[in-house]
Parts: C-alpha cells; structure tokens; sequence
C-alpha cells in the first residue's frame, strides 16, 4: 500500500544518518519533501498556497489561518503557541520521515557543500510562498547587529510574484517600500509615537509600487516593506526575526508587541532605538527602484533545446551574496540535464515529469497531512554532477524553481542586469 499521509509516516530521530543515506541513493542524489505548513495568526490567507479551503485553519482558529508554505527549511517559526516542529522541512522516505535538518547535521558538506558546512554548519537559508488577500503591515528584518542582541541572525530577503500562483492579485497588488525620499526620523518618530492612537499613519511616508507576476525585488535587512496581496515565493536568511512598524493594517489593529518582539526589553519604549534599527539611508534611496526591483534573465540561450533556466533572484546586499534562485521551464515530452554550483531546493509550480529517479507533478490542491511530489532537496554533490529533468506531460510546460545558499553563483547577475539585456535585444 503506499504512503499518501503524514500520518502514516513514522518520525525518525535516530539513525538519522543511514535513512538520509538510503533516501539519497533511492532518489539519484535527491531527498522527498513533505509540504510545510505554517500560520499567521494577524494575516488573511489568498488561498491560493494550493491547501484544501477545510484545512486553512487546520491548527485551530486561534493560531490564524495558514498562508505560508516553507521550503526546504531548518529554521523554526518565531510564532507564539507553536508546533514543536513549526517551520521545519521533513524528508519523506518509505514509510519514515525525518527532519532536514537532522539529515543536514549528519551529512554536512556531502548535503549543503564544503563552503556552506564549514562557515555555517547548516543549511543557513530557506524559502516559502507567502500569501495573503490584503497586504502585510509596513514592517522590517533586523540587521545583522541588530538581531544579535536577541540571539538570531538578520534577514534579507527577495520576492519573486511566479505566475501560476497569481492569476488574480487580490484586494492589494502593491508594496510599499521604504520611506518617500526626504523623510525625516522626526516624522517616523510621530508615527511610532502615536502608535496606540489609530493609524499611525507611517504609509504617509512610504510609496507602493505594482507587483508584476514574473519579476522581483530583493529586500535587505532593515528595509521598511508592506508587501501586497501577491502569492509570493520568498527565498530568505534563515532567521524570523521582524518588527512591525504600522499600527492598522486594512482596519485590523496591530498589536505593539509585534513592533518590538524582536528587540531587547529594555529599549521597548526607546523610540530613538526603534528607528535606529532601520538601514536609513536604503530606506529613503530616491532610486529605490533601481536598487531592488529584479526582472528574469536566461542563463543561456537554450529555448532551441525546449527547454529555458532564468535568473529570478540575483545580486547582493552590501556586497554579500545571501541567496540565488532560477525558474527552469521544460517544454512537453523534452529533457535537459542541468549543472549547478551547489547544493538546492526545489517546488514545481506547474506540469509533471521526471528529476533523476523522483517524479515531480505539481498537485491540484493539496490535504494538509497530505504528501506531494512537487518539492525535492538536491545534494550539493549531485547538482555539480548535473540533474536530468524530463517533461512527460504531451501538452503542459514542466515549471520549477529552486533557490540556492550563500555565494554558490557568483555568476549571477547584478542588479539591473536586465536593462543592459533590454537594450541589447
């Protein structure tokens, strides 16, 4: 009989390392994902994450409907009342399961890459569809020194609007970003200091821009954002850390608990701290825009071959390469073998077809015990050696994207790249 659901799986917690081992060599180089689920409890979820509509509130109306789905995660959810084992990926092998993230601590560098395990000793980021039917309130990831103060790394991040999840924007297709050039901090400490009096009315001094399914922006710690109503895949560090920084969102009161979750007690009511927890001078760029937005770029001219892999995440934040990511499209009945730099994690968003031994099909809607064949961990040995994708759909594109660690591509583009390729096409 096969294994359909969680619950007929049993957790592993010992001998972590021959049942990775085993999944690995079954799979070509490759580990089973189990979809992970996670809960917003101040958020409406778009339910468009593919979840069955009886199971948004599968954890209980009070822990908030589901509107988040991680990828290939070893990083808990920083959410009150959780699940033990919220925010974090299984494998799915037989009739067992385990965590990625024992299976990353006892493979290390075999898994992530020797780059990877020796500076960071994990498999330091993670990805997930965010997905909501009105925006997030205006709010930000801490920095580095910032973060430390509580025990957790920052936290940038990109977002990337894929359009199978988009074939509506809900109620507010716009980000806002940032704070409109010119803002002083003394406006923003009104805004914090009128917190308890309504809408403190911080996206006064912000500006939206539309969301476009098939592009991005990438969003470095300390950046105000107030991302819109778009299903958005979400390559990130691995840390949730973020203050909220709007006290009404669509007329919902946002506790100020939320503002200072991640800051040190003692500066709670310190506004000047506050703020200064910000990275200012991003914050009111005059070419905002320029500096974030991201638009696809192929990573060679293969569409001859039926098949096409793009850049939609690149570039760096202060000079550091946090994370990459590609969409690679496969026509129907065409193969392609890829080879990439490292180690990486994988969903479909559309089709079906092959990957080395594992099937892959993107599913119609998905129970939330339920298992899928849409999301994969590649080995890092096994990416250098190269993955052969096949599209066995007659008729149907086969769409995936996969994100990957710290300077694994340092070929990838810099932001911007794709007005130079404009102009030369």
């Amino acid at each position: 009989m096969s294994v359909s659901n969680v619950k007929q799986l049993k957790t592993i917690t010992r001998n972590v390392r021959s049942a990775a081992e085993a999944a690995i060599e079954e799979g070509g180089g490759l580990l089973r994902l189990a979809p992970c689920w996670v809960p917003r409890s101040f958020l409406q979820p778009g339910r468009r994450l593919k979840l069955d509509p009886r199971d948004v509130y599968a954890l209980g109306l009070n822990r908030g409907g589901i509107d988040e789905r991680w990828f290939g995660s070893t990083t808990e959810a920083a959410n009150e009342n959780r699940q033990p084992d919220e925010g974090l990926s299984y494998c799915v092998f037989g009739k067992n399961r385990f965590l990625l993230r024992d299976a990353v601590e006892e493979l290390g560098a075999t898994l992530v890459g020797n780059k990877i395990w020796k500076k960071y000793r994990r498999w330091p980021v993670f990805s997930k569809f965010f997905d909501n039917m009105g925006p997030i309130p205006h709010h930000m990831h801490q920095m580095d020194v910032h973060a430390a103060m509580v025990g957790f790394d920052g936290k940038p991040e990109a977002h990337y609007f894929p359009p199978q999840h988009n074939m509506v924007g809900d109620n507010f297709p716009y980000t806002f970003f940032g704070l409109t050039p010119g803002t002083t901090k003394a406006q923003l400490r009104e805004c914090l200091a009128n917190w308890n009096s309504g809408d403190n009315g911080i996206l006064d001094i912000s500006q939206a821009y539309r969301l476009k399914p098939g592009t991005a922006w990438l969003v470095g710690p300390g950046i105000l954002h107030a991302p819109g109503s778009c299903c958005t895949y979400e390559p990130q560090w691995g840390s949730d850390v973020f203050g909220m920084y709007q006290s009404i969102v669509e007329g919902r009161e946002v506790p100020r608990s939320l503002l200072v979750k991640d800051m040190p007690k003692k500066k709670h009511l310190d506004l000047d701290f506050i703020i200064s927890e910000l990275d200012w001078e991003a914050n009111i760029d005059p070419k905002f825009k320029d500096n974030h937005y991201l638009e696809p770029i192929p990573v060679a001219n293969t569409a001859a071959r039926g098949y096409v892999d793009r850049w939609i995440v690149y570039g760096t934040v202060k000079g550091k390469q946090y994370f990459t990511a590609k969409e690679l499209t496969v026509n129907p009945g065409c193969k392609c073998t890829i080879k990439d730099n490292g180690a990486y994690s994988l969903t479909v968003v559309q089709g079906m077809g092959t990957m080395n031994k594992l099937r892959l099909s993107s599913p119609t809607m998905i129970g939330f015990y339920e298992l899928t064949e849409d999301e994969v961990f590649c080995s890092d040995v096994t990416a250098r050696a190269g993955v052969t994708f096949e599209n066995t759909s007659p008729c149907e594109p086969l769409v995936i994207l996969r994100y990957y660690g710290p300077d694994v591509n340092p070929d990838a583009p810099e932001i911007g790249a794709y007005r130079k390729q404009r102009k030369g096409a």
